[in-house]
């Protein structure tokens, strides 16, 4: 059965169109309904970044758990895998994050975590779809759900990271450049870093709920390439929006990203003997030097549907730990059940302390093919661009072309934002180009 709200990673719009007052306060209530309905006495735990809009949703959201006799426990700002974290340590029924991740300000989306702290299954958004559709009705006075605010939560989740790095490593004698995007790691991660020893330099640590990615952040280094650069630092380290994201910069400035942080890590726990025979999980966007580098490794790897969910999926099939998108999204499950930037970061410097490397020796080892990204608007596109015959058509036609020299070609719809993405790898990166434009100039021959 298709979803009709929930998308690869929870519900997420422009707010005051999609994501309304009244449509968190119907989501809380529909989500409480399915808890009560296993436990009536449910806990949730809810966290948000630092979006001016996670105020207003998040005492909707709160309202509609109350009317449907759930307690609530709110963190304020907090990472995305923090709340994951904190939902297992505090034995929650469930978790909920208000966030729309590297998204603009004017953005937000509400994701939940089960009692494992990991994401929902399908039927269980399908049963919380099928509440939607109905009248709300509150429960009686006496059962109405309660609301308490968590004091502790960011001190608790600083120590879970710090304990993710062996008491035998110090980061002592390393100079970072730390951009939390204005975002939910703003409090927490430079003080992660700076009692674990290094020498830390902040920015983008000041939102204001508007600044949130705003050309800082994951996915928009060239504030970081340039404080790095500036501050003559070891390396950089960004965030997104909620912190389950995270990219890396070399002292300089050559960004590293997710795939390259995959491999940085596998390396270290094949070298350690904690990866045996298992292997990594990527994506479809994985980059093929990534996979080729992996296999010099004698490391398994195996591709899932773009989403840290089906990263998730695989792993779990395949009793592996260790996956991740390029985007930066790093699942390390011996560390923690979701994505998490600080703890992926933690570990590429473990690695590098113990192989005594810098950034930049890492990654020689794992050369990337040039990925050609462009994101096309579906909102001024026909439905189903993607499946349309001369569409097809022209990417078999460069698949041909491009296939027996490693390229490859990938296009998709967007399970968090209105965007087609058009993907093409090359060795040569203006044949990548080239074969890009030519797709997204026939997909915009279909604009309404």
């Amino acid at each position: 059965m298709k979803r009709k709200y929930f998308g690869t990673d929870g519900v997420r719009g422009k707010v005051g169109e999609k994501i309304t007052p009244e449509f968190a306060l119907k989501l809380g209530w529909a989500a409480g309904k399915v808890l009560a309905a296993h436990n009536k006495n449910s806990k949730v735990l809810i966290g948000k970044d630092t979006r001016i809009s996670c105020y207003m949703l998040e005492s909707a959201l709160e309202a509609g758990f109350a009317a449907a006799g759930v307690a609530s426990f709110l963190t304020g700002p907090m990472p995305t895998p923090a709340i994951s974290y904190l939902t297992r340590t505090f034995r929650m029924d469930a978790g909920v994050v208000i966030s729309a991740s590297h998204n603009p300000y004017y953005d937000n989306g509400i994701k939940f975590f089960n009692a494992n702290g990991t994401k929902l299954p399908d039927e269980i958004e399908l049963e919380i779809e099928r509440y939607l559709e109905m009248p709300l009705e509150c429960v009686d006075n006496v059962s109405l759900g309660r609301a308490k605010r968590v004091v502790d939560a960011v001190g608790r989740y600083i120590e879970f990271c710090k304990a993710s790095f062996s008491t035998h490593f110090s980061l002592k004698g390393l100079k970072l450049v730390v951009d939390c995007s204005n975002g939910a790691t703003y409090h927490i991660a430079p003080s992660v870093f700076q009692e674990l020893g290094a020498d830390v330099i902040a920015i983008a640590n000041q939102p204001n709920g508007i600044n949130i990615n705003d050309h800082c952040g994951s996915t928009h280094l060239d504030l970081l390439i340039k404080k790095v650069k500036e501050s003559e630092a070891d390396l950089g380290i960004a965030f997104d929006g909620d912190g389950d994201r995270v990219m890396m910069v070399t002292s300089q400035g050559e960004v590293v990203d997710g795939d390259q942080i995959l491999y940085i890590l596998a390396t270290y726990e094949k070298e350690t003997g904690k990866l045996g025979d298992r292997g990594v999980v990527g994506t479809l966007m994985s980059n093929n030097g990534l996979v080729a580098a992996l296999d010099k490794l004698n490391v398994p790897f195996e591709r899932a549907a773009v989403g840290d969910r089906y990263v998730l999926q695989k792993l779990l099939d395949k009793n592996w730990y260790l996956g991740g998108e390029n985007s930066g999204h790093i699942l390390h499950l011996n560390k923690n059940q979701t994505g998490d930037g600080i703890i992926a970061s933690l570990a590429v410097l473990r690695a590098l302390t113990y192989f005594n490397k810098t950034l930049e020796q890492a990654i020689l080892e794992v050369p990337l093919f040039p990925q050609v990204l462009i994101n096309v608007r579906i909102d001024e596109l026909e439905d189903n661009v993607v499946n349309k015959e001369s569409v097809q058509d022209l990417i078999k036609n460069l698949e041909q072309t491009l296939t027996p020299e490693k390229g490859r070609v990938l296009l998709r719809a967007s399970g968090t934002e209105p965007i087609i993405r058009v993907m093409v790898e090359h060795p040569n990166k203006d044949k990548a180009t080239e074969a890009a434009e030519l797709i997204v100039t026939e997909i915009k021959k279909y604009k309404r």
